[in-house]
């Protein structure tokens, strides 16, 4: 199996990757659309994004990609995230005039370096490839935020350790590909929508949920693209698309709803902490 992920070695999205599968081969990719291309054009049997963050809320590129792509979810993964300061051996903190990481990593940490006096913050694609930056470039007077394996990857000091604003960090992954990513039954399904601009119309949507007695677990809205002030709702269930709760509540909901599509059906955390990858024979990957 291959999946492919955002960023270098040492990334948060390479160790989402390894739950799914410790034996996998792994493709870095340098952006999110990258992912995409990479399962699309059968380089990679899946792809790991992230697609919410328990501090930093939603990465709300990824809601676009998934609309603008075909291919489903079929899995998911939570994955603790610990945020250290890295920077060359021998680096001290007194030393540190630049710190690099990624928006979320940075927004993750933002207690820690609003303390710091004269040090420019410095957003960059990937947290690992910022401590590739670091080592790459000999940066002497900067550091990066990324895990303590990016320090052991890229053979960086660690300058303070677990530097975001709150202890328990984790940013739920999704999987995508175009099979199934595991044998188990789904027990949750996401899907995006829109509806008409009139009063009662966003209660009228999720009253077909709660008449059945479905859980939404999550519910986020997104500008529609060229057209100003109109928006999209994501939505993730807490039924497989196939129960006939589901199944009624989605067709009652399509009455109404100018689109409707179903992004995936899959096991989610709660069932996948123990679960195997479904057998796979992609022939054009050997």
């Amino acid at each position: 199996m291959r999946i492919a992920y955002q960023g270098e070695p040492g990334a948060f999205s390479e160790a989402a990757a390894r739950q799914i599968d410790p034996a996998a081969e792994l493709l870095p990719c340098r952006g999110f659309e990258d992912v995409f291309d990479a399962v699309i054009t059968e380089r990679a049997n899946y792809g790991v994004l992230p697609i919410e963050n328990s501090i930093g809320g939603s990465i709300h590129r990824n809601f676009d990609l998934l609309l603008e792509h075909q291919l489903p979810i079929v899995g998911e993964v939570e994955q603790a995230v610990v945020h250290n300061l890295l920077a060359l051996q021998g680096t001290t903190m007194e030393m540190v005039r630049r710190i690099y990481s990624h928006p979320q990593a940075l927004a993750q940490c933002d207690r820690f370096l609003r303390r710091l006096t004269d040090v420019e913050v410095i957003a960059t694609y990937d947290t690992a490839g910022s401590a590739k930056l670091i080592i790459d470039e000999q940066l002497r007077d900067a550091a990066a935020i990324a895990s303590a394996r990016a320090a052991e990857v890229f053979g960086l000091a660690t300058l303070h350790v677990a530097i975001q604003d709150y202890e328990h960090n984790v940013t739920r992954m999704i999987v995508i590909g175009p099979k199934p990513l595991s044998a188990r039954p789904a027990d949750k399904t996401s899907i995006v929508f829109s509806l008409s601009n009139e009063p009662g119309a966003l209660f009228k949507a999720l009253s077909v949920f709660a008449l059945r007695g479905i859980d939404l677990t999550k519910l986020e809205s997104r500008p529609v693209p060229d057209r100003k002030w109109e928006y999209l709702f994501y939505a993730d269930l807490a039924v497989a698309q196939d129960a006939l709760s589901c199944g009624r509540a989605l067709a009652h909901l399509a009455e109404f709803a100018p689109m409707l599509r179903v992004l995936g059906s899959y096991p989610s955390c709660r069932t996948t902490a123990t679960d195997k990858p479904a057998p796979q024979s992609f022939e054009r990957l050997a």
